[in-house]
């Protein structure tokens, strides 16, 4: 039987959710969503570009609105709610945090590619410095020897981090690949253990509850499933399935279920489901967020978007590298036509 314990989640769906609509956030469906998740004791409210503080370029997406707007505008309508946010050294910058430092964001969370800790130094530092509640993210944590995750951790601990996160990017971990990740986690570090899944294998709540079990106590989720990929772990399905195993998050359930249908719902493009694509992410342990991008390149160079994922795993691209996405299209649909010419 699961003992009782203090599971603190984080919504990321006004962060991650972003890479599901192209980052067309606006301020008043923020301000909405965010009001609602603050009404329903949601404690954490992640709100950034997809790609994190100065996410927004052609490389990445542009944004439909300048995040620090929408920061703005999540921090304004939260009583005791508290607005994260993410930062990817080398696409943000220390200036964009204090930026969102000054303007009410209460948590960082400084997320790297899980063998790249040592370049989360400065922002962690600052992090602390500013006063917030700062976490180390390890994304793409499917690609490294759990000894190799462990020592990253610990590099993220020693610079200042209160909590460090296993980050399933690709949705391409197994739950029990998550307990052995999650299990070496609490047994290495004295810093809080986080974990954030995508649901391209569907297997996030089971990775989720995994990592819960193995000892991790913050957890990230997206309401309605919007995120990268195939989504997230669903909020409210999690808040419910938690309820049910006698674990207290201190969220309205009812208050999740109708913002997820109400407000959530209708800004979704397509259903959040597992599509062939994204069934390919999670298979090739490709970076959720490549999807958008590698169905665009997919339709300009006439091939088949699996055909790219695929061959992006097995190179193993990571996130920070989608201009490779286009390169492998362009490969690909030259070997098509020399095969046709033969």
């Amino acid at each position: 039987m699961t003992q009782q314990r203090d599971i603190h989640i984080t919504e990321v769906a006004l962060r991650d959710g972003s890479h599901a609509i192209a980052h067309q956030y606006t301020v008043e469906q923020v301000t909405r969503i965010a009001k609602a998740l603050d009404q329903a004791n949601v404690p954490y409210i992640e709100v950034s570009h997809g790609d994190g503080l100065g996410g927004s370029s052609l490389q990445y997406g542009l944004s439909r609105t300048n995040e620090l707007e929408l920061i703005e505008a999540a921090v304004s309508v939260c009583k005791q709610a508290k607005v994260a946010v993410l930062l990817l050294p080398g696409i943000g910058t220390m200036k964009e945090l204090k930026q969102a430092a000054r303007i009410g964001a209460k948590m960082a969370r400084i997320a790297t590619h899980v063998t790249e800790a040592d370049v989360s130094a400065q922002h962690i530092a600052l992090a602390k410095e500013l006063g917030l509640e700062t976490v180390g993210f390890l994304m793409m944590a499917h690609m490294a020897p759990v000894e190799k995750l462990v020592e990253q951790a610990k590099l993220m601990e020693s610079y200042g981090a209160d909590t460090v996160y296993v980050v399933d990017s690709a949705g391409a971990l197994l739950p029990q690949e998550v307990r052995e990740r999650i299990r070496a986690l609490r047994q290495s570090v004295s810093a809080n253990i986080g974990f954030h899944g995508h649901n391209n294998l569907s297997l996030a709540m089971a990775n989720t509850l995994a990592a819960i079990e193995e000892g991790a106590t913050r957890i990230d989720g997206s309401v309605r499933c919007l995120g990268a990929g195939a989504g997230n772990t669903q909020t409210e399905v999690l808040v419910a399935v938690l309820d049910r195993m006698g674990i207290e998050t201190g969220i309205d359930l009812y208050k999740m279920m109708d913002l997820a249908e109400e407000m959530v719902a209708p800004i979704l493009q397509a259903p959040q489901e597992i599509t062939r694509d994204s069934l390919v992410l999670g298979y090739a342990g490709v970076y959720s967020s490549f999807l958008l991008h590698a169905r665009r390149a997919a339709k300009k160079f006439g091939i088949d978007s699996r055909d790219i994922l695929v061959e992006l795993g097995k190179r193993k691209v990571v996130g920070g590298q989608e201009d490779m996405i286009v390169d492998v299209a362009a490969e690909i649909a030259k070997k098509k036509l020399k095969s046709v010419a033969h």
